[in-house]
Formats: C-alpha cells, structure tokens, sequence
C-alpha cells in the first residue's frame, strides 16, 4: 500500500486559514492525529474536538488497523495517552474476538497505565450513576488489563500507587478482577487491596521523607537536601527521566561535582540514551531548565544533553556527503500551541528540534525559518540543542503567517538544486499577502528546475489537511513528534511508507 494509491484527485477542501487543502484518506488522518496528539488543546482544535475526530475516524478504518496503530504509538513512537485513547474507542465498536484484549496487553507497558486506561475509560464513558464513576467497563478492556496485571512486581505497584486520582490502583484491582498466577502474586494482590504496599525508594518518596523532618537552620536543611539527592544518585534508583527532570533541582541543590559527573555521564550514555526512549523534545526542555542556573555544573550537564541528543539521532539514514537538503521550520502563530497544558514546549520549538537533528546527520545543508517570509539562518552544526535555542529566539524574524510557499520560491529565485526539501509545520499554509499564491503551484515550478527533488511533509499538528496533493511524485507525509519519525523517514527512502510501517505490528 501507498499514498498514491490511497489518495484521490478530486479530494480538495479549505484549511483553517481559508486557503485551498487536500483531504486525507481515514487511514493517513488517524495516524496524523494520533501521533501528534497529546490531547491538549493546539491552535486550532481544542482536545474534546481531537477525542472526537480520532473516535470518527476509528469508525472508517478496520478494527485491525487501530490495534495495530495503538501499539505502533505506544512501543514505537513511544507516545502514552493516546494509545489508550485508542484502545478505548475501539472497544466501543469492536467485539467478537479478542483484539482489543490484545491490544491492550501490548500497549499497557506500565504499572500506572492500567489506571490511566481506566480514566480514559470513565472519560470516555461516563457513568448515568453517580455513585459510580467507571460505567460497565468493556469486557476486552477487562481481559487486556488482568494480563497486564500479571506483569509487574510489588515496587512497580508500589511506585504508582497514589492517592488523588480518579481510579486508584485499589480501584483497579476490583474492577479488572485479575486472577493471580500463583501465590506469590496472590499475596501481592491482597496488599494492593489492604493498601499496603511497601513503600518504593524512589526520590519522590526520600524528598517527601525529608520534608517532614524539623531542621534548627536554613543550612542544615540545605546540607540535608543536598546529601540526599547524592544519596539518590549513588543508588542507582533514579531512572533517566527522573535525572532529567531534577537536573535544576541539583544544581540548586549544590550536589558535589563527582556526583554531577555521574549524572553526566548517565545522561550522556549512548545505550542509556536508547533504553530510556525519550522524546526529543524532553532533551530540550532540561536544557532549557538549566541554561540560566549559575552553577560550575551547568555547562557540563549541558554538553551531556547535548550528547544525548545526538546519541538519538545516531540512526538516522539516507543523508551521505552527497544529498542536498533543505530544512525549513515553520514558526508562524499556530505553531505557539504547548503540547500539554503543564509543557512549555511548542509545536514551534518541535519542528526546530527535529530539523536540527536532520541538520547534524547533513553534509550539504541549507536550514531556517518561515512565517510570512523565508529566511535562511546559517550556524555550525555540531550544537543541536543550542542551535534550536537561538532560532527559537528569532521570535518574530519572519512574521507569523504561514506563507510556506515563499521557501520554494527562494529556491527558484536563486535556482538552487536540492534533493531532499523538508518542511515541519502544521500544514496550514496560505498566501497572506493576498496575491493569490499556492504551494502546490511553487513547487510545480521548483520541480521545472529540480526534476529529482523531493519533498517531505512532516506534519506537527494532525489537522488531517494537506497543501498539496501527495498523489504528486515525490511528495511525501511524514507526522510526529519522536526521532522515530526518521525511522518513517527511512522507509519512505526505501519505497514504504508509515502506513506500511504500522501494518507490519503484531496484534
């Protein structure tokens, strides 16, 4: 299967900007949607509005393709709520075999998911009784989560196991009625009942600890945290994230500088980097959290997330010192959206991101920004997140239209050969000046010049729009917020695409 075959001719519509748009089949639209999909509210869609898409959309394709596509974003894409957004909407239309149960037994991955299910569940079908919250939970989800049950151990349990949401892990328990495998489990079923669970070590836990405790002075507090958090480290119990998301917290907390250098070289650990399957997007935000702290640790904890970064980008393929690329981020109003309501990160500073992961695999490589206009911005590659820093603060350089059809003209302007073009944005291009201008139009004229040229979309947003038909040869969508996009990417080098991808997943 392939997008030219997918797609029809006369598939045109309007995008959110008025300007003419192509439609997507349900197929290419749920996987857009899904994949840059935080449930959060973005420009143009608020998250109730992108729930209820994604559930129509799930109406119009087969049941095996959403399984499919629920573990392609929870074990490939690495994404965590709307994989089980999916799993719950398919078991609205789905019965008579178990995929759902499968489905949910490859996609659960963490203890804390069963919860999270099961509140995407109550969201998604809420109860007439108000004495209970959960309606008649979907005899597939059930199946799927007692398998899942099976999967964890006491700290796992222990780790998510919290007051303040909606759906406890005791709630679960009697909900999901697990059966236990031995006895062993048994017992630890009886303590997720009585609610006693040991307490985990995890810092979470040590600094709550510690926050109870009385101190005669400021210092002696101060000398208490930082001991603790050197005590966190040496223990070889804080996971990737977490050092990632406390890197501020030690520098503050003045931790010593062997320490700092273990977490250094924890961070900048290539096989770390690929066991711990972050996004791109959570590198920066470190970086960006510790930028501004004065401390002597500051510039090395940097240089180790800027390793990191690059560690993920390591397999990215099809750039020798030969291929000609362009990359062109869009940075015009729409794309200011957060990802989630708690992020500071845009899809703005996404499509930044991931250019310049694509930059530092590139030999020959032109790379900037557009809004109402094009403009070229020139530095070293080596640097990927200080690089995406100092084109985030061009904040307003090139206006906040998106007048994307003004990058390929450049290149007919200055008659400039390229092999690959790549643009990250929300799709929602138009011609500000109202001269009438299309983007399907310029690159007709680019490809005059550049007959070999190709050009990949990689869609931000999933309004499930495009400016140009991808029935055109050599244009290709690519949607995403994860370096698996360039896995994507990849495949589409090699005659596939990411449809082809998602059908290759065993359900």
């Amino acid at each position: 299967m392939n997008y030219n075959s997918m797609l029809k001719e006369k598939n045109t519509e309007k995008n959110y900007e008025g300007a003419k748009a192509y439609a997507m089949t349900p197929e290419l639209e749920l996987y857009t949607a899904v994949v840059t999909a935080s449930l959060s509210d973005t420009f143009y869609e608020e998250k109730d509005e992108r729930a209820e898409r994604i559930a129509q959309l799930i109406s119009k394709v087969s049941p095996e393709f959403v399984a499919r596509l629920a573990v392609y974003t929870r074990t490939v894409m690495h994404l965590r709520s709307v994989p089980l957004l999916l799993l719950v909407e398919l078991a609205k239309v789905h019965n008579g075999d178990d995929l759902v149960a499968r489905a949910v037994e490859k996609t659960v991955l963490r203890a804390d998911e069963i919860m999270e299910l099961l509140m995407c569940y109550q969201w998604r079908n809420p109860s007439k009784d108000e004495r209970k919250k959960l309606g008649r939970l979907s005899r597939q989800i059930q199946n799927g989560l007692q398998r899942a049950f099976n999967r964890f151990d006491e700290y796992q349990f222990a780790k998510y196991d919290r007051d303040g949401l909606e759906v406890k892990l005791r709630d679960a328990l009697f909900l999901v009625h697990p059966k236990a495998k031995d006895g062993q489990q048994q017992a630890l079923f009886d303590k997720i009942a009585n609610r006693q669970l040991e307490v985990p070590y995890t810092w979470e836990t040590e600094l709550s600890a510690l926050g109870q405790q009385h101190f005669e002075s400021v210092e002696q507090k101060q000398s208490a945290i930082r001991e603790k958090w050197e005590e966190l480290i040496n223990s070889g119990k804080m996971g990737y994230m977490a050092l990632m998301r406390n890197l501020r917290n030690m520098l503050q907390a003045d931790v010593s500088l062997l320490e700092m250098q273990k977490v250094a070289n924890r961070l900048s650990d290539a096989e770390q980097v690929s066991r711990s399957k972050q996004l791109p997007f959570r590198y920066l935000s470190a970086y960006r959290e510790i930028e501004k702290v004065n401390s002597t640790h500051t510039a090395m904890l940097m240089n180790a997330l800027e390793a990191a970064v690059k560690a993920s980008a390591g397999n990215i393929e099809g750039f020798d010192e030969n291929t000609r690329v362009l990359l062109a981020s869009d940075v015009s109003g729409s794309m200011w959206s957060t990802v989630s309501p708690r992020s500071t990160i845009r899809h703005y500073d996404i499509g930044i991101l991931l250019s310049m992961l694509l930059r530092n695999r590139c030999k020959q490589v032109v790379a900037g920004i557009f809004g109402s206009v094009w403009q070229v911005e020139n530095m070293p590659n080596d640097n990927i997140l200080m690089a995406t820093r100092q084109l985030e603060r061009l904040e307003g350089k090139v206006g906040y239209s998106t007048n994307g059809y003004k990058v390929i003209d450049w290149l007919v302007e200055q008659k400039v050969v390229m092999d690959k073009v790549m643009m990250f944005t929300d799709m929602q291009m138009w011609d500000s000046t109202g001269c009438g201008k299309a983007f399907e139009a310029s690159w007709k004229e680019y490809k005059k010049i550049a007959p070999e040229a190709k050009l990949y979309l990689f869609d931000l947003a999933g309004y499930g729009q495009l400016p140009l038909r991808l029935a055109t040869p050599d244009v290709y969508l690519i949607a995403g917020w994860s370096d698996r996009v360039f896995d994507v990417l990849s495949a589409v080098d090699k005659g596939e695409d990411a449809l082809s991808e998602i059908n290759k997943i065993d359900v």
